[in-house]
């Protein structure tokens, strides 16, 4: 929770293009709140550590994706991109900013495969796999608008937003998935 709560920080409080831009604008190098912006990634990719290691041993294909999903947020944050963000095909794109883009988008996908893994197997339990479906019932259509549209409109209010909304539904399935993983230990 305190690592999302510190990159929102930082991209609402942040000196970037609001909606219209990437939310990792708030971590380039010049930002005032980059500081900010790279200790709630580098907290959010513990989270998912913690997250994977909580999983019962029989999920070790959700806690893998998730192993995943950490190291390519961990390595998101220790490579900031230049301003702007800018990545191919309509701006210019040096090599951080495609290890950022590419690392940011690999543990993106790497969660929401983890909710898929979740959902499809019954060692999962009621519980997870329903949080796990109504993640993946957010996540595939969000993720697939916004490769979409990074690939034919570019930066804009549009890809802000649908990106916004995917990290949003990430992290709320994590919180939920974690919840729901201490509620059924405190009961064992």
């Amino acid at each position: 929770m305190a690592g999302a709560v510190a990159v929102t920080v930082a991209v609402a409080a942040g000196p970037g293009p609001g909606v219209t831009g990437y939310v990792s604008e708030a971590g380039v190098t010049d930002s005032g709140y980059a500081g900010a912006y790279r200790i709630g990634v580098f907290a959010l990719a513990a989270a998912l550590l913690l997250l994977a290691a909580a999983l019962p041993p029989a999920l070790r294909a959700a806690a893998a994706l998730l192993l995943a999903g950490a190291a390519g947020t961990a390595l998101s944050g220790a490579v900031a991109c230049s301003t702007g963000c800018p990545l191919p095909p309509f701006e210019a794109a040096t090599v951080a900013d495609l290890v950022h883009g590419g690392a940011s988008i690999a543990a993106t996908a790497a969660v929401v495969f983890a909710m898929l893994a979740l959902l499809r197997h019954p060692a999962a339990g009621r519980a997870l796999r329903r949080v796990a479906g109504v993640g993946a019932a957010l996540a595939l259509p969000l993720s697939g608008a916004v490769g979409v549209a990074m690939l034919l409109v570019g930066r804009g209010g549009l890809v802000g937003v649908l990106e916004r909304l995917l990290l949003a539904v990430a992290a709320g399935w994590g919180l939920v998935t974690a919840a729901v993983l201490g509620l059924a230990h405190r009961r064992s």
